[in-house]
């Protein structure tokens, strides 16, 4: 009895550092690292997400952009940082997985981070400079027969969400378009409105404002449905490229050995403020889609979209430039 009791103590010594830790944090600033330039999606969608976290935490999140070799840069980064729950990775797509079919990490893709929780999912849309004669997708694919590779569209990087959708573009519609990959979405659209560039594919989020103000004309958006922010823009098998389909996501992780309690408390926070209030209305105003997911959910996520593209990528033959 003497050692049961011993053994109930010292289990609850245990526990309850643990329960302490998970009701402390955070009790400083919270860095959410962003692989990319400011202003590109990921980006977007870290601030809107990090406003109302230090909102809610009574203290700050602080984004700190890392771009650099299509996210790798600031993944690596955020992979060698420590364990505690103070420097987290807003993710996306080809961060998690497409960059394990196009290159050679310097960390191990598989057990580098945990997953914490889906945040949305970002609808990409094919966007052409004004200047460019053609307002439907049909004109754009009969340009580009007529001027084969002579079309340039920008990317946040080889490999990306913006990479992919133009490359199924060009299997779909059979036409030759040449890729000028840049170190984020930011860079990518502001070469496109400055007209360095014909065409790209960038989220709805990253790109709504632009196409309202005329900057940038919009021909279809890549998802199977019509996105909510731009619903006169048809989908790019509604527009002439029948089973055109992709669409990227951003989602927070944290390096691996991050205590489950925080990485559980980290999901249900953001879970509780993508379900109600300001975050939601603003992600969706510009053409993002809420989620909130559990750890187990977003890892299965990253999983089956990491066998897809590395189909995708097999199949094409694509090689980073």
């Amino acid at each position: 009895m003497k050692n049961a009791a011993i053994a109930a103590i010292a289990a609850t010594a245990l526990f309850v550092p643990g329960a302490a830790l998970a009701q402390a944090y955070p009790a400083k600033p919270v860095t959410m690292v962003v692989p990319f330039a400011p202003g590109g999606g990921t980006d977007t969608g870290a601030r809107i997400l990090g406003q109302q976290l230090g909102q809610r935490w009574g203290q700050s999140v602080v984004i700190e952009n890392k771009p650099g070799a299509a996210g790798i840069v600031g993944v690596e980064y955020a992979a060698r940082s420590a364990p505690d729950g103070y420097r987290v990775l807003m993710g996306n797509l080809g961060t998690q997985s497409v960059n394990p079919s196009l290159y050679k990490l310097p960390y191990n893709a598989d057990t580098a981070f945990v997953p914490i929780t889906l945040v949305a999912e970002l609808p990409n849309v094919l966007v052409v400079n004004p200047a460019l004669p053609v307002k439907t997708v049909k004109e754009l694919i009969e340009l580009a027969k007529r001027r084969p590779g002579e079309l340039l569209y920008s990317s946040s990087g080889a490999g990306g969400s913006m990479h992919l959708a133009a490359v199924l573009v060009e299997d779909i519609g059979k036409v030759k378009l040449t890729h000028v990959p840049y170190k984020g979405g930011g860079p990518a659209i502001q070469d496109l409105i400055g007209g360095h560039v014909q065409l790209s594919f960038p989220t709805v989020l990253e790109t709504s404002g632009f196409i309202r103000a005329g900057r940038l004309r919009a021909l279809g958006v890549t998802s199977e449905a019509r996105s909510p922010a731009l619903p006169e823009v048809p989908t790019l098998a509604q527009a002439g490229l029948p089973g055109y389909s992709s669409a990227s996501w951003i989602g927070l992780l944290a390096p691996a050995g991050t205590p489950d309690l925080i990485v559980n408390k980290l999901a249900n926070d953001v879970r509780d403020i993508l379900a109600t209030g300001d975050t939601r209305q603003k992600l969706v105003a510009q053409g993002a889609t809420p989620v909130g997911s559990t750890p187990s959910q977003f890892r299965a996520l990253i999983d089956a979209d990491r066998k897809r593209y590395a189909q995708m990528i097999e199949e094409r033959g694509i090689k980073v430039e």
